[in-house]
C-alpha cells in the first residue's frame, strides 16, 4: 500500500469515515511545498485553476463535497481537503476576497502569479492568456491533519 493510501486510511480511521473515497492526490502547480504548507497551516483555503485545462484534458471539474489529498514536491501526502464550493468565472471577475483566501499575498500578487502560471501552461497548447479566461475557483477546508 502506498503512502497516499495509508494517509487516507489513517484519516478515515481517525475520523470514523466509512465508504468514502478521495477523488485525487495532487500538488499545487507552482511552489508545491510552500503552497502545501499554507494548506497545512490553515492559511490557504482556496485555489484557482484554468477551466480550459479541464476541457483540454477531458477532466471533470471538482465538485463540492469531494475529498482530495495534497502532496508535496516529494509526493508525500500532507493534508486532506474537502471541497466546500466551486465556481467558474472569468479571471478578471475573481474577487479580492477569494484571491486573499489563497493565502499567497495581496490581489496584485495573486493576479501576477496566476497570469504567469497560466501563460506558461497555455503555451504548451499554442494558446494565449486572456484576462477574461474562465477559471475554476474552489474553496476548501483542510480536514486532516487537525493542528
Amino acid at each position: 500500500m502506498d503512502k497516499v493510501q495509508r494517509f487516507w486510511r489513517e484519516f478515515c480511521r481517525l475520523n470514523n469515515k466509512k465508504g468514502i473515497e478521495f477523488k485525487d492526490a495532487f500538488q499545487f502547480g507552482a511552489s508545491a511545498d510552500w503552497l502545501a504548507n499554507l494548506v497545512v497551516e490553515g492559511k490557504k483555503t482556496a485555489t484557482t485553476s484554468g477551466f480550459e485545462f479541464y476541457e483540454l484534458e477531458n477532466e471533470a471539474i471538482p465538485q463540492a463535497g469531494e475529498y482530495y489529498i495534497i502532496i508535496n514536491s516529494q509526493e508525500e501526502p500532507v493534508a486532506v481537503i474537502r471541497i466546500e464550493s466551486v465556481e467558474v468565472v472569468p479571471m478578471n471577475e475573481v474577487t479580492e476576497d477569494f484571491a486573499l483566501a489563497e493565502g499567497v499575498g495581496d490581489y496584485h500578487f495573486w493576479w501576477d502569479a496566476h497570469e504567469q502560471f497560466f501563460t506558461k501552461l497555455l503555451k504548451d497548447y499554442h494558446k494565449e492568456f486572456l484576462p477574461n479566461m474562465l477559471v475554476v475557483c474552489e474553496r476548501f477546508k483542510k480536514v486532516y491533519p487537525r493542528n
